[in-house]
């Protein structure tokens, strides 16, 4: 009986209710599985012949100690999924500049290097945006994420006007990357696309919407997720953005907004993305199935 773990966080020790649809259709499969948090000094992790990470949420905490778990399986290939050389080079989202370089239609980003003088201002004024998102370039679910806006409408939750922006940005660098995007008016509209892959294949799609008054589209801010079907010339962007990972994968989220007839990618997510496996009937049955391959 071959032993998986599924890799999770001390907040959800006995695995999230999405993470238990995978668990439930691999044990229908005749594995013996393991819910293991990745950070628990006590799981011996050669014990497993494979581990898959899932909900290993809040590791943007302990970045370097979340490095060296996955490098700890570099002497193990097809051990981990997804491979470590690929979440290792997905942890820093400054990854977006790279895509971009390559062609792939990114949200305009701005890097704001560790220890620069970077200036809120001059990125606003150059690149002609009135409105900003400001993140931690290594992060997950919205965290110490601001909407910068002057403007009264926008007053809310997590929104700081320029002034008070720049000075967060400013202190924000003397401990880390950060990252400057545009407010995109489409998150309120027609809300963030999430395409999910499993095995290569495309599995299903979400929206995801923020609460009135947020622009945060995670439940814990009251977003909204639904399932929906994409657009044909949808799914095929999103392939491309796939093909850009050399490594293969055993799940993705490729995240973005609808924009003229693209999809212009927000994120890439294939370290340890929500995959609405609750949303989709065979999902989960997909997912264990393309493990076990």
């Amino acid at each position: 009986m071959p032993r998986f773990a599924i890799a999770t966080c001390s907040q959800f020790p006995d695995l999230h209710d999405d993470d238990r649809l995978f668990a439930e259709a691999l044990a229908r499969r005749g594995v013996d599985v393991t819910p293991a948090v990745w950070d628990d000094p006590a799981v011996d992790w050669r014990g497993f012949d494979r581990v898959v990470i899932r909900s290993t949420w809040w590791y943007y905490e302990k970045p370097d100690a979340y490095r060296r778990w996955l490098e700890s399986f570099l002497d193990r290939p097809g051990v981990l999924w997804n491979p470590p050389e690929a979440v290792l080079a997905n942890v820093h989202k400054g990854y977006l500049l790279d895509l971009e370089r390559i062609g792939v239609p990114i949200v305009p980003t701005e890097l704001a290097p560790l220890g620069s003088d970077a200036s809120l201002a001059e990125i606003l004024a150059r690149r002609g945006w009135s409105r900003a998102v400001v993140k931690p370039a290594v992060s997950a679910g919205a965290s110490e994420t601001w909407k910068v806006s002057d403007e009264p409408a926008d007053a809310g939750p997590a929104c700081l006007g320029v002034a008070r922006a720049e000075e967060v940005l400013r202190e924000a660098v003397q401990y880390r990357d950060m990252l400057v995007q545009p407010y995109l008016d489409e998150l309120n509209e027609a809300g963030e696309w999430s395409l999910i892959f499993v095995g290569g294949a495309f599995s299903h799609a979400l929206t995801k919407t923020p609460a009135e008054g947020d622009f945060r589209v995670q439940f814990r801010y009251g977003g909204t997720v639904r399932a929906v079907e994409p657009p044909s010339w949808m799914i095929d962007q999103a392939f491309r953005v796939l093909a850009s990972v050399p490594s293969p994968l055993l799940f993705a989220r490729v995240d973005g907004v609808a924009r003229d007839g693209r999809l212009l990618l927000m994120e890439l997510e294939i370290n340890e993305p929500y995959l609405g496996l609750s949303h989709e009937v065979e999902a989960a049955d997909r997912l264990a199935d393309a493990a076990l391959r």
